[in-house]
Formats: C-alpha cells, sequence, structure tokens
C-alpha cells in the first residue's frame, strides 16, 4: 500500500529523522509516537505529500486515497453542518449535479425521437448507475450516524460552522476523513477535542476500518484500544513492534536487556581476545596468532544497545499556604450565552484538598464552571472563595494566550515577580527548556513545547487551589506521567477538566458529571464513574423496554374501529409498494431495451407517451404510498 525507504530529513542541520524504513498495509493500526518535537507530526506531512524531505523514497500504490486530520484547519464561512460534511463526498455531488441537469434538459425537451434527446437518456442512465455504485442513495443516512457518533444532535445539523468553537470544528473535519473512502488515514491527535464518548465511538470506528491507520495521540487507553502495531520515533530513529502501545513497552524493554546481556558476554570475549594479543605480541614466535587475532577483532560486529531518550521535565506544585475548610461555595450559579442556557441552579461545595473531575460532552458547562470559579467570565448566582484561597488556572487554549514573537526566556522573565525571577532558567530546565532552546521564540515551538512552558509559567505564581482544563492536550505520553505524579503529590486542592481516562485513573476520588445543564456527583473515580454510567445506561435500556411493553399493552386497547382503519390502511399501502415494484420493473426494462435497441424501440409513435405516462404513475404512486405511511405512523 505504502512503502517508506531510507527517508531523511532535517531542520538546521539536525536530523529529526534519518534513514527510516517501514511499510504499511491494509488492516495496520499504528500508534506513531514519540517526545514532543520528535518529527511525529512532521512524518504525517510527509505521507500526505503536504511537506518535501532530504532524501529517500515513499512509494504508493496507484491511486492511493490518503486522509489527512491536521491540528490545524481551515473553513470556509456560510456552510451548515451538514453541508460541510457532505463535502466529503464531492464525486457523488458532482453527479448529483449532472443528474439535475439532465433531468431538467429532459423536462424542458420536446425532440423525443432526436439522437440528442437519445444521448440524453444514456448519460442519465449511466449517471444513475455510478451514483449508486459510489454510495448516492446511503451518503446522506451515513453523515448523520457519524456526526451523531461524534457529538452532534440532530437539531445542530443546519447551524453555521461559524457558531461553533474550534474543538466542534475539528469533529466535522474529523467526520468527513472518515465518511470519505481513504485508503490510508493519518490523524494527529484525533481525540483532543472530543470527550469520552465520542473517543469510545471513535475507538469503535477505526477498530472496523480496513484501510491504515497511523494515529499520532498521546492518549494510552485510546492507544491501547485501537492499535495493532507501535512506531516509535527515538533519537532520529524508529522502533517497529507489531503490539499496541503498552505491550511495545514491555517488548522494547526485554530487547534492550537482550541487547545488554549480549554486549556484557562480546565484551569479555573482546577483553579475552585482546590479553591473548597482548601476550602472543611480546614473543616473535607467536606474532602471526597475535595479527590473526587483531582480524578477528577487527571483523567483529559490535553490538550497540538502542539509545532511550529518557530526558522528562521535573514538576511539583507547591502549596504556597493552607486555606479554610472551604475553598469555594457555590449556589444557584445560573449561565447564559445569548438564549442558549448552560448551567442552571448549580450548587457545589468544594473542600480543601478534594481532588475532583470534570467529565461529560462537549458543550455541556464543564470549562464554563471552572471559568466561573476562577472569575474569567460572569454568571447568576452566588460564588464565596474561601479563607486564604489561591487559585492558578490553567486554560484549555492556554498555550494561546503566548506571545508568539517573545523567547521562552522571555515569556517566563516577563510573567515573574521580583522574589522568583532568579529561579526562572532553573525552572525552564526542569522543564527540558535547557542550553540555547530558552532562546527559540515560542511561535516555533511544538504544541507539547507550548504546554509545557505554560505549566511551568503557571509555577511562578502562589497556589493552593489548581483549576485544569485538558491539561494533557499535546503533552506526550511521558511528560503526561510526570504530569499526573505531580497532581497526585499535590497537597492542595485540585479541579480538573479533561477527557482522558488513563490519565484521570486513580486522580480524584469525586467526578462531576455535566449533562442537561445540571450536575450530578460521583463519589469515586473515573473507573467508577464509567462502572455506574454503565449500569445507569442498562436501567435506562429497561425502562425503555418498560415503556415499549407499555405502549404494547396500550395498543391492544385501541378501539375496534380504529384498528380496522390501520388494517385498511396496511393493506393499501401493501398493495401501491406491489404496483411501484412492477411498474419501476416495467421501466428498468425499456430503459434497457433503449440502451440496446434505439431505433425499432422508438419506432412506435405512441412509445414516449406510454413510457412518459409510466413515470408519472411511478411517481403518484410514490406520493401516495408517502401520504399513507404518514398517515399508519400517526397510529
Amino acid at each position: 500500500m505504502l512503502n517508506i525507504h531510507k527517508l531523511s530529513i532535517s531542520f538546521q542541520g539536525e536530523y529529526l529523522f534519518e534513514d527510516i524504513s517501514f511499510r504499511l498495509k491494509g488492516g495496520d493500526r499504528v500508534g506513531l509516537i514519540g517526545k514532543n518535537g520528535a518529527g511525529k507530526s512532521t512524518l504525517l506531512k510527509i505521507l500526505s505529500n503536504e511537506m518535501e524531505y532530504d532524501s529517500g523514497q515513499v512509494a504508493t500504490e496507484k491511486e492511493l486515497k490518503i486522509g489527512f486530520l491536521k491540528q490545524d484547519i481551515d473553513f470556509v464561512y456560510g456552510r451548515t453542518i451538514l453541508e460541510e460534511a457532505y463535502e466529503a463526498f464531492s464525486e457523488i455531488k458532482e453527479v448529483e449535479t449532472s443528474i439535475e441537469s439532465i433531468n431538467t434538459q429532459l423536462a424542458e425537451r420536446t425532440d423525443y425521437e432526436s439522437d440528442a434527446y437519445h444521448q440524453l437518456m444514456v448519460d442519465l442512465n449511466e449517471k444513475q448507475h455510478q451514483y449508486e455504485i459510489l454510495g448516492g442513495y446511503n451518503y446522506q443516512g451515513e453523515t448523520e450516524k457519524v456526526l451523531q457518533g461524534l457529538g452532534f444532535k440532530r437539531k445542530d445539523f443546519e447551524k453555521l460552522t461559524d457558531t461553533f468553537s474550534g474543538g466542534w470544528r475539528m469533529r466535522i473535519e474529523l467526520a468527513k476523513l472518515l465518511l470519505q473512502n481513504n485508503d490510508i488515514l493519518l490523524l494527529d491527535e484525533p481525540t483532543n477535542h472530543l470527550d469520552i464518548e465520542s473517543i469510545i465511538w471513535l475507538e469503535s470506528f477505526l477498530k472496523n476500518y480496513s484501510g491504515a491507520v497511523v494515529i499520532v495521540s498521546h492518549d494510552k487507553m485510546f492507544l491501547d484500544n485501537v492499535t495493532n502495531r507501535t512506531i516509535e520515533i527515538s533519537l532520529g530513529r524508529i522502533y517497529d513492534y507489531p503490539k499496541p502501545y503498552t505491550e511495545y513497552l514491555v517488548l522494547r524493554e526485554e530487547l534492550r536487556e537482550q541487547q545488554l546481556a549480549s554486549q556484557k558476554n562480546q565484551q569479555k570475549q573482546i577483553e579475552q581476545t585482546e590479553k591473548l594479543i597482548e601476550k602472543f605480541r611480546a614473543k616473535a614466535s607467536k606474532a602471526s596468532m597475535a595479527q590473526s587475532l587483531i582480524k578477528k577483532l577487527d571483523k567483529i560486529d559490535r553490538i550497540e544497545v538502542d539509545e532511550d531518550d529518557n530526558s522528562v521535565m521535573t514538576l511539583n506544585f507547591p502549596v504556597s499556604i493552607t486555606p479554610g475548610k472551604v475553598v469555594v461555595e457555590m449556589e444557584n450559579i445560573d449561565k447564559h450565552y445569548g438564549d442558549l442556557q448552560v448551567l442552571k441552579d448549580i450548587d457545589m461545595m468544594v473542600a480543601r484538598d478534594s481532588k475532583i473531575a470534570f467529565v461529560g460532552q462537549n458543550g455541556q458547562g464543564k470549562s464554563t464552571l471552572a471559568k466561573i470559579i476562577v472569575g474569567e467570565i460572569d454568571f447568576g448566582g452566588h460564588l464565596k472563595l474561601g479563607h486564604n484561597a489561591q487559585i492558578a488556572y490553567f486554560a484549555q487554549n492556554q498555550a494561546e494566550y503566548l506571545d508568539g514573537n517573545k523567547t521562552v526566556l522571555d515569556t517566563m522573565i516577563d510573567a515573574a515577580n521580583e522574589t522568583n525571577r532568579s529561579k526562572v532558567r532553573d525552572i525552564l530546565g526542569a522543564f527540558l527548556f535547557r542550553g540555547d532552546e530558552v532562546d527559540k521564540y515560542v511561535k516555533v515551538l511544538s504544541g507539547g513545547e507550548r504546554n509545557r512552558l505554560a505549566l511551568a509559567k503557571l509555577l511562578l505564581q502562589p497556589l493552593n487551589v489548581l483549576v485544569m482544563d485538558e491539561p494533557t492536550n499535546h503533552l506526550d505520553i511521558k511528560s503526561k506521567n510526570v504530569l499526573k505524579e505531580a497532581l497526585a503529590r499535590f497537597q492542595g486542592t485540585l479541579i480538573l477538566v479533561s477527557h482522558d481516562r488513563d490519565f484521570l485513573k486513580g486522580l480524584t476520588n469525586k467526578v462531576y458529571e455535566f449533562k442537561g445543564q445540571k450536575i450530578k456527583e460521583y463519589l469515586g473515580d473515573i473507573d467508577f464513574f464509567l462502572e455506574q454510567r454503565n449500569l445507569e445506561n442498562l436501567r435506562e435500556a429497561e425502562k425503555r423496554d418498560v415503556v415499549k411493553e407499555q405502549k404494547n399493552k396500550t395498543q391492544v386497547k385501541q378501539s375496534y374501529e380504529e384498528q380496522k382503519k390501520l388494517k385498511s390502511l396496511n393493506n393499501r399501502l401493501s398493495k401501491i409498494e406491489s404496483k411501484i415494484n412492477q411498474l419501476e420493473k416495467e421501466i428498468k426494462e425499456i430503459d434497457v431495451e433503449l440502451e440496446s435497441n434505439y431505433d425499432a424501440t422508438v419506432a412506435d409513435p405512441n412509445f414516449f407517451d406510454s413510457y412518459q405516462k409510466k413515470k408519472q404513475n411511478l411517481q403518484d404512486l410514490m406520493d401516495n404510498w408517502e401520504v399513507i405511511q404518514l398517515e399508519i405512523e400517526s397510529f
């Protein structure tokens, strides 16, 4: 399907990766991993033909279709969600336009016996056949199914994309990619803007995807659930194993241990050989043996142990002062955005040292309540901060607040005060900004590097309450682990908005689910919440079954007259369906006859009148069928 051979690319004289080779085939679901800045997004851009490379080859099969979900996307304004999603079907839309044009011409023209009219009918038949092969009769239903799977409500479909946030627009772009018939999907951080339910849906979709998928993600659970192969970029090389992420780590460690053991044994042999060489050199009679051993030593293939980039940031959130027992108290909190009410009558009390997770679908008010707590937006109701509460806030788009025209060092110095300005370089070093890296401009940093800088800035202010909204977006797996360990050690109060199940696991002891303008409390971590939600979903299914049963009983009680009328309608519907099938069959036979023996067919002077009459009858029957069907549904 796709073959990479000895691929190399460098920036400013340093190789991101050099002489890497691998193949992609159908059914491969590859997790592409590595530290921030290792070259993962660069490799995806090369595979999608968006970036040139220095040397090597990228060989693909003829007419291979590649879909690429980037972290930054451009949107055309003025389209509804459905219209934007339908852009995935450009070929179908072109055929649709052609069919409409031909039908318009057939309706307007009267030269039924001309060659041009005949050609139009032949063209129409070909286009309709092509339309069916391309899936023209199914694409609208498929689009709605995928959009709903990614969290959109049916009522959202006719809204303009302009009215949605960047995260929701990213979902539309993801929907378009999933709907296209691509051979290879390249997904760069696809879960960054998805809630837990949508991530679970995407996992299921990708598991059943027949083509190849390459995913850059730092969500360990997502990688383990979806991928069957892992490629890690580390120090310019790649490590390729046919295993999902966690199993890959075990295999990689086992390989390094084997390499170390083999290297140790080889080193012993080399040392023994060197001792013999020194011993034989001293005697003239043994000189030839010494030369023979030297040649043998030169030919030895030295075993190398794979280098591992173990550099990780060090992070601690020291508590400034001890606050009162109650950190935040909220009563009757309301929040509107224009006519849209997001939160209604919210009551919550946050006790000192609480560890809380906010979860729920996007748009349900998680980030809104976080912003209310830190005083970023206006609201209705009452909120009171506890004694000595010092809140530090990490926004979901925190990295966007950084000035791209400043250097890393200037960003930190400008945010520091007299007491901690001298510690700026030490803090940057702890976040892996060392040496010349502190002089880099923010605009050239990767998404993960910007997030690390934003976290470093957070340490320049006193805090005992941490409110963090999606802090793991763009962070590599090792950095996420460091952040999780730091938050687990944090002695203060933590409020965490996140969709990353693995990150949340064991980190919080209380979960608030946001749904329908309200919040619901779960006393446990994310695993407990998901277990309870599954139980609730089962109960909901049971309730639906009970309602269905009650409905069936109600239907039995319908009057005799109603039952009689319903039976009559069903009989009429059945007869109409039979007539429709017969007419469609007759029209199809005429179309085939027209194609194979046009002159003989049109020789009959009544042919076109009869042909058009059959088509009109078919249309009348279908209109009638729709009326009766609606009447039946009203029962």
